[in-house]
């Protein structure tokens, strides 16, 4: 007596497209998606006049095969995307991605002095540390809002290391004071460099124990004058790193300080530099750029299912 086949075992993968403004796209407006299993095969590719995409009967192997990648782009916007979506039978997955104008700019109505002190304590703390009034304060935080993506580096790098937590604290709880005008540690917008007690060394130390750091290796090819350097692993894109000047010694309130240096990389996986071919600087030679660490700190953590990653300010 013959027995019928089981039936192939498939999956299900919904994309939600959202703005820079993390609102969802508009409706009736092509959106290109391209989807590609672990194999490296395209699966689909083609418009949809909507930002909801639900893609069923995708094969499930098993195996590396289970690893997708999901890519939208739309006219006049940057692609985004996301590598890997592992998906399974009977386990429907969601991947939230963004989709930027390309001549969208920094919208930072939401990130003036007055939120930073109600909303980010520990930012306005920092930059307050070395001035002596509020006024002070206030007034060069907003001659930074006029150098856009150095403000979108600090407050991307703020709110992603106030959402690490170390045996004790964030590492945004150690630093003592930005540096400004140094011009052997400059502010640029893809870092920037602080003041910081030492004790964030060994807290950091004995998180990458704890598997949430490891060491960087080659740091000191990139970080001249540094001493050691810790990568984030909590997500596939756009993770913290640590990086310290331990020979760079200050006492700062009686608190005992070494030069700390946070940056953020693009991606954790070499196969996503790949396959979603959405960085600039690569090719080019330029530094990371905010805007698409906004977009990648963004989708990283909607698909981790982490507190939003909200810098305050958005792109529209």
């Amino acid at each position: 007596m013959a027995f019928p086949s089981p039936a192939p075992k498939t999956c299900t993968i919904t994309t939600n497209v959202f703005d820079g403004a993390r609102q969802p796209f508009a409706a009736g407006i092509d959106i290109l998606y391209t989807v590609i299993d672990g194999n490296q095969k395209q699966v689909y590719r083609d418009f949809v006049k909507s930002p909801v995409f639900k893609l069923e009967g995708l094969n499930y192997f098993d195996n590396f095969g289970d690893r997708y990648t999901v890519i939208a782009a739309a006219d006049g916007c940057e692609q985004a995307g996301f590598y890997p979506v592992n998906v399974a039978p009977n386990t429907p997955q969601n991947l939230d991605v963004m989709l930027l104008r390309k001549d969208a700019g920094f919208n930072f109505s939401g990130a003036q002095w007055k939120d930073i002190k109600s909303k980010r304590p520990a930012l306005a703390r920092i930059l307050s540390a070395d001035v002596d009034s509020q006024d002070q304060a206030r007034n060069r935080y907003q001659n930074l809002l006029e150098k856009s993506p150095l403000a979108a580096c600090l407050l991307n790098l703020a709110t992603a290391m106030q959402q690490i937590q170390l045996p004790a604290g964030t590492p945004l709880d150690y630093i003592q004071r930005l540096i400004w005008d140094d011009p052997d540690f400059p502010m640029k917008q893809d870092r920037f460099f602080a003041w910081a007690d030492s004790k964030i060394v060994d807290q950091t130390r004995q998180a990458a124990l704890h598997g949430e750091f490891e060491p960087e290796p080659g740091f000191s090819i990139f970080h001249k004058g540094a001493t050691s350097s810790f990568k984030q692993v909590q997500f596939g894109e756009a993770n913290v790193q640590l990086t310290f000047h331990e020979n760079d010694k200050r006492n700062i309130g009686g608190v005992d300080c070494i030069v700390v240096e946070p940056d953020i990389d693009y991606y954790k996986d070499l196969a996503a530099h790949a396959l979603l071919e959405v960085i600039p600087n690569g090719l080019t030679g330029l530094l990371t750029d905010p805007r698409q660490v906004y977009v990648l700190r963004w989708i990283a953590g909607r698909h981790a299912g982490v507190p939003e990653f909200d810098p305050l300010y958005t792109i529209s």
